[in-house]
């Protein structure tokens, strides 16, 4: 690297934004994703010992993927190449493959290349790295925020491990935003701006566990806010909203008001009102809410309050949460706008969780009570001696593919749990697929 290069690379630092300049460079810096980098993990001993093998990181934006390989880069003895899929063609790739096996042949150097939006890459431009990266010439960091299994090549995912980053916590957001306020080298220390309480804790909900978004409004209000008679800049309620453009909401993820509004949510579909179902389905997408806790408190009611008098219900709840794993947000929003007015819509019926309730009553009554020796397994030795399964009488063996025979244990042989609803039992909307 020459003079004017490393001034230019120089510069670029100090102008790069908030969220970039950061980045942490060492492990004990970065802050979340315990699970992968804890202290007694795989991936934290792997980069202390630098015997990294290759990986890919696979998680939503913000989660620290590339900062991640960041720390990567600051403590590997090995060669550091970065490309971004996005922009990067076969030739960007030829040129690093050349270099690491220079380094490789002639110094014993490997040569570590990350690669960010890896599933931006074709399957030819993931088949050219495959070879090199099987015989070790390039140790792969791929970094993608789609689902690795769906998206890299097979091969590729063969010879990688795999690590899901998660969602930073709202704790963890506050504490790098402390830390971009407090830091005068790499952070706004030097601007001395203070964040109230209630903005710091909106900004730490409202980034919905991206750290980019929140140190990107902190950066904004900081280089925005006029100073205050005491000399600070002062980033209040207002200006957190204004800066991250997304309205304060009342919404404690822990408190009264996220329980009162799932609770409205799930009595608002089991009583067929699809316009409050979506109403309150919006005020927890709005809020930050984790959609999949959303979707499976669908994929419930559509077995609790619809069963089988439409089981579709749980087909499309199912679905659907399988759906807004693999799109993910802001799209996921419709996936679950469909399934829960499908789910209002549908006709009703508790009879699957009456039945299963009333059975585990039973079962805590009785304990296990004998089961009719001709529904016993008559496969295993000494069965046929013990008379197990004999006796049993097979129901396609007669007229509609029914025959009468106790099937419940003795003391329970009279016994009813699953009552069969007739169209009078069932209650919902008199068209349930009107408007959808």
């Amino acid at each position: 690297m020459d003079l004017f290069e490393y001034m230019s690379e120089k510069t670029q630092r100090s102008e790069a934004p908030l969220a970039s300049r950061m980045r942490p460079e060492t492990l004990d810096e970065v802050v979340g994703q315990e699970h992968i980098i804890g202290k007694d993990r795989l991936l934290y001993r792997a980069i202390k010992a630098d015997k990294l093998g290759s990986i890919i990181f696979y998680g939503p934006p913000g989660t620290g993927k590339t900062t991640l390989a960041k720390v990567i880069a600051h403590t590997t003895k090995a060669d550091f190449e970065q490309i971004n899929a996005t922009v990067a063609g076969k030739k960007d790739m030829e040129e690093v493959i050349t270099r690491a096996k220079a380094n490789l042949g002639g110094y014993g150097r490997k040569t570590i290349l990350f690669v960010d939006e890896i599933h931006r890459f074709n399957k030819a431009q993931q088949d050219y790295l495959l070879p090199y990266v099987e015989d070790g010439t390039v140790i792969l960091i791929g970094a993608t925020t789609e689902n690795p299994y769906f998206e890299v090549n097979s091969a590729l995912i063969s010879r990688s491990r795999i690590f899901e980053l998660h969602p930073l916590t709202s704790e963890d957001i506050r504490t790098l935003i402390q830390r971009a306020l407090s830091d005068p080298v790499k952070g706004v220390g030097s601007f001395h701006a203070v964040i109230d309480a209630d903005a710091e804790e909106f900004l730490s909900d409202a980034a919905n566990g991206d750290a980019r978004a929140a140190l990107n409004a902190v950066e904004l209000a900081v280089l925005t806010t006029d100073r205050a008679a005491d000399g600070r800049i002062h980033i209040t309620l207002a200006v957190a909203q204004e800066c991250i453009q997304k309205r304060a909401v009342k919404y404690d993820k822990d408190g009264d008001n996220h329980y009162d509004t799932i609770s409205a949510f799930i009595k608002s579909m089991r009583g067929s009102n699809p316009d409050a179902a979506v109403y309150y389905l919006a005020r927890m997408l709005y809020a930050g809410e984790d959609i999949k806790f959303i979707a499976r408190r669908i994929v419930i009611c559509a077995s609790e309050d619809v069963g089988n008098a439409d089981p579709m219900a749980a087909v499309v709840a199912t679905n659907a949460f399988l759906a807004i794993e693999r799109v993910g947000m802001p799209e996921a929003k419709l996936i679950l706008s469909q399934a829960a007015i499908y789910v209002a819509c549908a006709p009703k019926s508790n009879a699957c969780y009456r039945a299963i309730t009333e059975a585990t009553e039973a079962v805590e009554k009785y304990g296990n009570a004998p089961i009719p020796p001709y529904l016993q397994d008559a496969h295993y030795k000494g069965s046929t001696q013990l008379g197990r399964g004999m006796g049993y009488k097979y129901p396609h063996d007669y007229p509609g593919h029914w025959v009468e025979q106790q099937y419940l244990p003795d003391v329970l042989k009279n016994q009813k749990f699953y009552h069969y609803p007739d169209e009078n039992d069932i209650s919902g909307a008199e068209d349930k697929l009107k408007g959808i």
